[in-house]
């Protein structure tokens, strides 16, 4: 009987399948910035290049703000900074603070100690009282691997939270960088010249004697929390793990003390993007210089130096964009070669122009650098006094005084700057230092860096 003939089964290995790598966890960043609209929408932009990232992104918002944050798509958290009003009762109330304070705008930032500044921060440290009663239980829900805050204040829920959790948490500067204080250089919101040591001391004295009853208040307040006092004069410090500052390395301070880059990275300014802009056709001068004049969202309020400015602007051969906030109904007989709104999108609109005229606020300080624009800066309040100075003798525009002027002089001023070859070559190489990093994309990176790292 024939045998049927045995088949040799060959059988192939079985390639075991690959382990799927589990999708790396997202690093959750807390960004809180400063309830203005300068830090609030430099964060935004860092927020963006985070995710990028592959972080999460979720801002702490004064509840004013949470829209701003929220209308860019990001998750926002609550944290009240004040008594809790409704946003747009909120919204008067500094519009009614920085307009009572007009009067105060004509005088120098050593009289401004005991009115403007002194008002400033009895309400900043009032808002580190209010945020103690929101914040920790807002940063345990939400977790954060790392806080980044950008304001002048400290919040002591964050370095506790940081603490306890061995978290880092970022200090961002978006003002001048004199906020971090250094013997050899102009006090913050002083306004002096960089050699000006008698200005120095004068103002550091005045600061501190006013300053003091608000300062032992604050000083009590660490306290209660189990914070170490500060010295007299501070109310914030650098983190002991990054702090970024938004100013531009063309105009830093000669400093007698080095800031680290381990602990200390300048960003070059932080320019956002936004929509294009094409600018409109004037009913004169359409072919002569463009200007833009901008005193910010609450300096539109000084309606009265605004129409003088229009009126001299309009006798001279440019054309000029003026942003005049929330009062276009104050204006009426604009001169043909000048374009009043109540809001312009700035980056778009200052590569367009020749020259700015502006109240040194650090976004349009950091972007007429950036963009190589020279400008007249007129403060008046805050850091803008640091900036008018700066901007001057660094030789990339001009510092004038808000009312001292006549009309000769704003045209002079105008034509140089339109006209300096010296100042158009520094403004070039500046320009072309500050667009050769990008602010938003570096801080992302230093922020990622860091979580990276295991905190101290």
């Amino acid at each position: 009987m024939a045998t049927k003939a045995k088949t040799k089964t060959i059988r192939k290995p079985v390639k075991k399948a690959a382990k799927k790598k589990a999708p790396k966890a997202k690093k959750v960043v807390a960004l809180f910035p400063e309830a203005a609209f300068g830090p609030a929408l430099n964060s935004v932009g860092i927020g963006q290049a985070l995710e990028k990232l592959g972080h999460k992104v979720v801002f702490l918002s004064d509840p004013g703000f949470l829209d701003v944050y929220k209308g860019y798509g990001f998750e926002a958290h609550p944290v009240n900074l004040s008594e809790p009003l409704p946003p747009e009762e909120m919204a008067k109330f500094w519009v009614d603070f920085i307009n009572g304070h007009i009067p105060n705008f004509r005088k120098t930032p050593f009289e401004q100690i005991d009115n403007y500044v002194k008002d400033c921060w009895s309400m900043i440290v009032e808002t580190a009282k209010w945020a103690e009663k929101d914040l920790p239980s807002v940063l345990e829900s939400v977790k954060p691997d790392v806080v980044c805050v950008d304001n002048v204040i400290l919040f002591p829920a964050i370095k506790r939270y940081a603490k306890q959790n061995k978290k880092p948490w970022v200090r961002v500067i978006s003002c001048s960088e004199n906020e971090i204080e250094d013997p050899d250089i102009p006090p913050h919101l002083s306004g002096c010249g960089a050699k000006d040591k008698k200005g120095h001391k004068a103002y550091r004295d005045r600061f501190n004697t006013v300053i003091k009853p608000i300062h032992d208040n604050f000083n009590a307040f660490l306290k209660s929390v189990g914070e170490k006092p500060y010295p007299i004069g501070q109310f914030f410090e650098a983190s002991p793990h990054m702090n970024i500052l938004l100013y531009p390395s063309a105009v830093k301070f000669k400093r007698k003390h080095k800031l680290s880059p381990k602990q200390f990275q300048y960003l070059e300014g932080c320019v956002r993007k936004e929509a294009a802009y094409t600018v409109p056709t004037f009913k004169a001068n359409n072919d002569k210089p463009l200007l833009y004049v901008s005193f910010g969202s609450l300096g539109s309020g000084d309606t009265d130096l605004l129409k003088r400015l229009i009126t001299t602007i309009g006798k001279l051969p440019v054309r000029a964009l003026v942003n005049v906030g929330d009062y276009m109904d104050q204006y009426s007989s604009i001169p043909d070669n000048v374009i009043i709104d109540k809001w312009f999108p700035q980056p778009s609109v200052i590569p367009k122009v020749d020259a700015a005229i502006h109240h040194g606020g650090n976004n349009s300080f950091t972007e007429c650098l950036y963009f190589g624009k020279p400008a007249i800066i007129m403060p008046y309040v805050w850091d803008g006094h640091d900036n008018a100075t700066r901007v001057q003798e660094t030789g990339h525009g001009f510092k004038l005084d808000r009312y001292d002027w006549t009309d000769a002089e704003m045209a002079a001023k105008i034509t140089a700057m339109i006209t300096d070859k010296k100042m158009k070559a520094k403004l070039k190489k500046t320009s072309k230092s500050m667009r050769a990093k990008h602010g938003p994309t570096k801080a992302a990176k230093v922020i990622d860096g860091l979580l990276k790292k295991k905190a101290g």
